[in-house]
């Protein structure tokens, strides 16, 4: 294959949307791979577009109607995600946000992969905002932002040449509104044939005349068969601090996982990763005997934050734990902004993300990741801290 194959699902601009569309092995010129666009029916998750994509070994379902978020995977017949209590995927139309005190996000909620962001992505807060008259104003700011509950205006599948032809999700979703931040979120998806692994590549662009402050973090979730008693939390740190009270209780054992636990209440670390040279890094959940893994792969210089969230209740409550790698921690706005960690965007400027999903499923290659977080950690000591630290916590 020498030329790039495009396929366009979605264009509000040029009034195209494309209900349905599958292709396969041939067409997209990847052997064992397919890509099939379609719309869910019924229930809460009637009118939610998705595309699935399978590229011989590794499914996954992209969720353009929620923001571009990654619904569920499958590696080789495990399970990439996790069981939430919430019917899923849940078209937006369903979701309050202002719901239960700003909290509405949790109802639509149950992605493997979803944004947090990118106005805020952390607890429902009020911020002190200039309003259409120049006068500083309170605004509500719910939890985890709003960028998971907007659809993508424009979509396309490409498949660009090469010795391993390269399978790329392309969507735009813009999260916008008079008189306040205007940001458009472009994300690539992509895979190869056979691998491993996806690739999610995210620029975020200020397309408003004025300054903007922006916050982005990534809520990577994973149930069984990654999850059980036993699992690991496997990453390189400088330091590590329980978010409250409640993660404090756990401290000594905050990397690794209990079985499905009736009332368990969450809990929350926060990490300053350490990188190579370059700022790439990683975290892995790992199982309890080490013959699987599920990783995160992002980049410090892009995002500089990690939190840890435990969530091991029972299955029927959600037994997850979520790798979140972020631009800052998912504090309040204002708490993040006196810390002097959010990131701000200069007009028509753009911050780029990478990140990978990747999974081991042989005890060697679970020994490969191993190896290569001791390297990145080298002698440097992770410092445990026994007590939140109030730079962290807010």
């Amino acid at each position: 294959m020498t030329d790039i194959k495009t396929w366009v699902l979605t264009d509000t601009a040029q009034g195209i949307w494309m209900e349905e569309l599958e292709l396969t092995s041939p067409e997209l010129g990847v052997e064992g791979a397919s890509v099939r666009k379609r719309v869910l029916r019924g229930g809460l998750c009637d009118g939610v577009d998705v595309i699935e994509v399978d590229n011989g070994a590794f499914q996954y379902t992209i969720l353009p109607t929620r923001g571009m978020g990654i619904w569920r995977g499958s590696y080789k017949g495990l399970d990439v995600g996790w069981q939430s209590p919430v019917a899923g995927p849940v078209h937006p139309g369903f979701v309050d946000l202002q719901d239960r005190g700003k909290l509405g996000w949790l109802t639509g909620f149950d992605e493997a992969i979803v944004r947090c962001g990118l106005d805020n992505n952390g607890g429902p807060a009020v911020d002190i905002v200039p309003n259409n008259m120049g006068v500083p104003s309170e605004v509500e700011l719910t939890l985890h932002g709003r960028i998971a509950n907007l659809p993508a205006h424009r979509v396309e599948i490409r498949v660009e040449p090469g010795d391993e032809p390269t399978i790329k999700i392309i969507g735009i979703v813009d999260e916008a509104a008079l008189f306040y931040p205007g940001f458009r979120l472009h994300t690539e998806i992509s895979t190869t044939g056979g691998a491993n692994a996806f690739t999610i590549v995210d620029t975020v662009t200020n397309l408003k005349a004025t300054d903007a402050e922006f916050e982005l973090l990534y809520h990577c979730n994973f149930g069984p068969p990654f999850l059980e008693a036993g699992s690991r939390l496997e990453a390189p740190a400088r330091l590590i601090a329980p978010r409250d009270p409640r993660a404090v209780e756990g401290i000594d054992t905050y990397a690794e996982y209990l079985a499905p636990t009736d009332g368990y209440i969450e809990q929350v670390y926060w990490y300053e990763p350490l990188a190579t040279d370059a700022g790439a890094t990683l975290a892995m959940l790992r199982n309890a005997d080490g013959s699987r893994g599920v990783i995160v792969r992002y980049n410090t210089q892009q995002m500089p934050c990690f939190s840890q969230w435990k969530n091991t209740a029972s299955m029927g409550d959600g037994y997850v734990t979520g790798l979140e790698p972020g631009t800052d921690h998912p504090n309040s706005k204002t708490f993040e902004r006196e810390q002097g960690r959010l990131m701000s965007l200069a007009p028509g400027a753009s911050h780029e993300i990478e990140m990978a999903i990747e999974v081991q499923d042989t005890a060697t290659g679970v020994q490969a990741i191993q190896e290569e977080i001791a390297a990145i950690q080298g002698s440097s000591p992770t410092e445990v801290r026994r007590e939140p630290l109030a730079r962290l916590s807010g």
